[in-house]
């Protein structure tokens, strides 16, 4: 259903209630997600984006029956990704001819995807094309946020920036806009796809931000790809992008690891403990990577200060669930947080080792050899991860 946004541009996109992952399996979206797409209408229409391809059909149903086909006069495909180009075969069957603007790193994407010879035009930032009633959408490159084929499409004359997946999140609603939705709810969708999508790419958010800003353009809604779109105060969502692109952190430690037999939850436990002992005013989190979403674990990670990473021993190395969260951990190339490593261990004790090695090497300040305990902690051995707790605490303050 063709929902208005601001002056001739409406939304068409769908809302998906009931995803719950995402790119395959490695996001979770417990909040279900949206697939925006945006109609243009001046003396030209244009449409901005598509659907994710399961809903292809039923999209180009809607544009028939709302729009009209005949009535598009072209596309702007900011992104080549499926969920945001899956409709464009059955758009362009239904449509033939029908002109495709992209980036032409989004040129080799789609037809990557598709291997189809649409009417491609290729552009590069400051190129752009009439809408007509003193409009144009202007387009601006933005590679690697979050891919190499992203661009930003800016409406002049009509103050609305289309910058695909940068600024969205994983969020359906109804209500479609930042101002009606519930604001906790919201915010934790943003940081989590900050955190789990764009923080490898920070360098060039910060980039991209500055470049936007320093062109003066007027703002007055800025609609992403997925989640709400932004029309009260939408410069808001920028500001917080530019903060969480400074090696944010806040007062907060994240305490994640993996159990065999419980007792390196117990000394992840007694751990928080120490922590919070030693500098109450400290938000400390802790998560068995097992058993709690990743992705929730990797933005709580983003948001602090310093971690604490455990696992037993097994193999001479960490359980597999430490390991898989790490790898994902790496690629992020988190910065500017400071680290340590905790396990039990019955016979040879390299968890530890193991895991400030490759805390290390995602970027962290390991600040010490770790901690481990042998065999099943006692009390004494309780006593002695409480007491690392507050070691911890005092070499991660400041």
């Amino acid at each position: 259903m063709k929902r208005h946004v601001i002056g001739n541009v409406h939304w068409v996109g769908k809302i998906d209630w009931e995803l719950k992952k995402f790119h395959g399996s490695e996001y979770s979206t417990h909040k279900g997600s949206s697939y925006n797409s945006y109609l243009v209408r001046e003396e030209k229409t244009a449409l901005i984006d598509t659907v994710w391809l399961p809903f292809a059909k039923e999209f180009v149903d809607n544009l028939e029956a709302e729009v009209g086909l005949a009535n598009i006069d072209f596309m702007v495909q900011n992104h080549a990704e499926i969920d945001h180009s899956g409709a464009l075969p059955e758009l362009l069957r239904r449509r033939p001819g029908l002109p495709i603007y992209c980036t032409a790193n989004a040129l080799k994407s789609l037809k990557g995807h598709y291997h189809q010879d649409w009417d491609f035009r290729v552009v590069k930032t400051g190129d752009s094309v009439e809408l007509g009633n003193g409009k144009k959408l202007v387009f601006v490159e933005a590679p690697m946020l979050h891919w190499p084929d992203s661009m930003f499409t800016y409406l002049a004359g009509g103050a609305t920036l289309f910058p695909n997946d940068a600024f969205g999140q994983h969020y359906a609603s109804e209500l479609l806009f930042n101002d009606l939705v519930d604001q906790d709810e919201l915010w934790d969708e943003c940081v989590k796809y900050y955190a789990n999508i764009l923080t490898p790419f920070s360098p060039l958010v910060a980039k991209k931000i500055q470049e936007v800003v320093g062109m003066k353009l007027p703002v007055e809604v800025i609609a992403p790809s997925h989640g709400v779109i932004w029309r009260k105060d939408p410069l808001q969502i920028v500001g917080k992008y530019a903060e969480w692109a400074a090696d944010y952190r806040e007062d907060r430690v994240t305490v994640f690891y993996d159990s065999m037999w419980d007792g390196t939850r117990k000394l992840a436990e007694a751990i928080v403990q120490g922590v919070t002992e030693a500098s109450p005013g400290t938000r400390v989190v802790a998560h068995n990577v097992a058993k709690t979403d990743k992705n929730d674990v990797i933005t709580d990670i983003f948001r602090s200060k310093a971690v604490l990473a455990g696992s037993p021993t097994v193999n001479k190395g960490i359980l597999s669930a430490m390991a898989g969260i790490m790898e994902e951990i790496e690629g992020l190339r988190f910065k500017g947080k400071k680290a340590a490593a905790f396990g039990c261990y019955g016979w040879s004790g390299e968890s530890p080792a193991v895991l400030s090695k490759r805390l290390g090497a995602a970027g962290f300040e390991v600040v010490d050899e770790g901690f481990k305990s042998l065999w099943a902690p006692d009390a004494a051995a309780l006593d002695a991860a409480r007491a690392y707790g507050r070691e911890f605490a005092g070499k991660i303050s400041g």
